[in-house]
């Protein structure tokens, strides 16, 4: 089918019926992707096209290649701009002609690949048994089959085909409810230890040139750096580990004693990515190249383009292939999209109303939630907030939605409209407590909640898309 009728017809249960996907997937490409694009009924039903319906089912068929959901996306829209038709198959790009790695980043993956042509079952049966042994506290158990695992197969494949994706199977678990939170903290000791180990055994190094590695302020997951140092030191590079959490001043100071010639940084959330921004940049002042990478990066479509520096790809086997080229060609490189000065105001204004907004959230809430939930959505919301703003574009914002929304339910047996019922209580304190300046976030809020902008906003929907398109 080439042509698709988009007159809005479909409710949300008739698009769910049709295309297999559930309610809450619909909500969350929505608020994430923007697509599909549903209009409002005036009572704030969403009603759906037949070509909302059939891009839907083109995503499903891309998910079905292989696609990840984001690149489907970002497919789409890209065939889009080009103005070809996506439900035309002519217009469906064939087999790529390359993956898109660089030629280093290809052969430092070759001992992976070959490694799981032959053992994939093997080592998939024992990430299975280490999972189970976590989940059961039983250390020593889990602590052989480590060592087994080790025994039979390269670091390499034991580190990202069994401790990294056993690690995620179970913080999945920990998500869904399924799985406590004393379970996933003693799995990541576990590992966290073992790695820690690997990294002191390894031998002197042979390459010229110094790397630091180190997490932005307030970031406490350091299993990605931990493991990225192992496996350049396995490669003979000279690495150095700062660890959890380390403070902007702290690197400046390190810096003049180590003087490395290329700091790699990483970071899980969207409030440590500002963080590591605020850091590569000063890093960027002070010609020193940065290399970053992390989940938040992977799962964020357009974040890496805010940060300056080289964006180490979504795959952590390839990241050794890629600091190799990066070392063989090092210069400092700026960020690809700059923050306006929209957004640089509407964070000053923002930090200086965030406290009567909260207040006025407690206010409007005093019994819809649980005040140590209420507390902690503030604290994390906020932010959250000030991360979206200081990255330059509040859509930033919507994967943490999502994420809070199953938190709340798989948690704290909290109903999904506990979340719209705060939401709800925000935005209403934000328009009482911003003003134009605080506009893009007032305007993402009603954007969020399915809203009209009061009429007062109207005038400056021309400047936000101006905003938009330079972010």
């Amino acid at each position: 089918m080439t042509n698709s009728d988009k007159t809005p017809i479909y409710n949300l249960k008739a698009v769910v019926q049709e295309t297999g996907l559930k309610a809450d997937t619909l909500r969350a490409w929505e608020r994430r992707y923007g697509v599909p694009t549903p209009q409002r009924t005036d009572s704030g039903h969403r009603l759906y096209s037949q070509y909302d319906i059939d891009i839907l089912k083109w995503l499903i068929e891309r998910q079905d290649d292989g696609m990840s959901i984001s690149r489907a996306i970002e497919l789409l829209h890209r065939l889009e701009e080009e103005g070809k038709n996506p439900l035309d198959a002519a217009s469906i790009p064939g087999a790529p002609r390359g993956d898109g790695r660089t030629h280093e980043a290809r052969a430092s993956s070759s001992l992976l690949e070959s490694s799981r042509l032959g053992d994939t079952g093997t080592v998939a049966q024992m990430r299975d048994a280490w999972v189970k042994a976590c989940l059961n506290f039983e250390e020593s158990q889990a602590e052989q089959l480590l060592a087994q695992a080790f025994a039979l197969f390269p670091a390499e494949v034991v580190c990202l085909d069994l401790i990294q994706k056993g690690l995620h199977e179970i913080g999945a678990g920990w998500y869904a409810g399924q799985v406590t939170v004393q379970q996933e903290h003693f799995a990541s000791a576990l590992a966290i230890r073992r790695m820690e180990a690997l990294l002191a055994s390894t031998p002197a190094p042979t390459r010229p040139g110094r790397i630091l590695v180190s997490c932005p302020p307030e970031e406490e997951h350091t299993f990605v750096p931990l493991l990225i140092s192992l496996l350049l030191r396995r490669r003979g590079w000279d690495v150095i580990y700062l660890g959890a959490n380390v403070p902007l001043r702290s690197l400046e100071a390190t810096l003049t004693s180590v003087r490395p010639n290329l700091v790699i940084l990483t970071a899980q959330q969207l409030y440590t990515a500002a963080g590591l921004m605020e850091m590569a940049e000063v890093l960027l002042q002070a010609r020193v190249p940065v290399a970053f990478g992390g989940l938040i990066f992977a799962e964020t479509p357009g974040l890496p383009e805010a940060i300056p520096g080289y964006y180490l790809g979504d795959k952590l086997e390839y990241v050794v292939g890629e600091v190799e080229h990066i070392m063989s060609n090092l210069r400092p490189v700026p960020a690809q999209r700059q923050v306006s000065y929209d957004y640089k105001e509407a964070l000053e204004h923002f930090r200086s109303r965030q406290a009567l907004i909260e207040a006025e959230v407690w206010q409007l809430l005093p019994e819809a939630m649980p005040q140590r939930l209420l507390a902690m959505a503030n604290l994390s919301f906020g932010r959250a907030i000030s991360a979206a703003l200081t990255l330059g574009r509040m859509d930033y914002l919507n994967p943490d939605v999502d994420w809070v929304e199953g938190l709340l339910v798989n948690h704290h047996q909290m109903p999904p409209e506990a979340l719209d019922d705060y939401l709800t209580a925000y935005y209403e304190a934000s328009l009482r407590h911003l003003d134009r300046r605080g506009y893009v976030v007032v305007e993402w809020l009603s954007r969020l909640l399915g809203r009209p902008l009061p009429g007062e906003y109207q005038q400056d929907v021309e400047r936000l898309s101006s905003v938009r398109r330079q972010a």
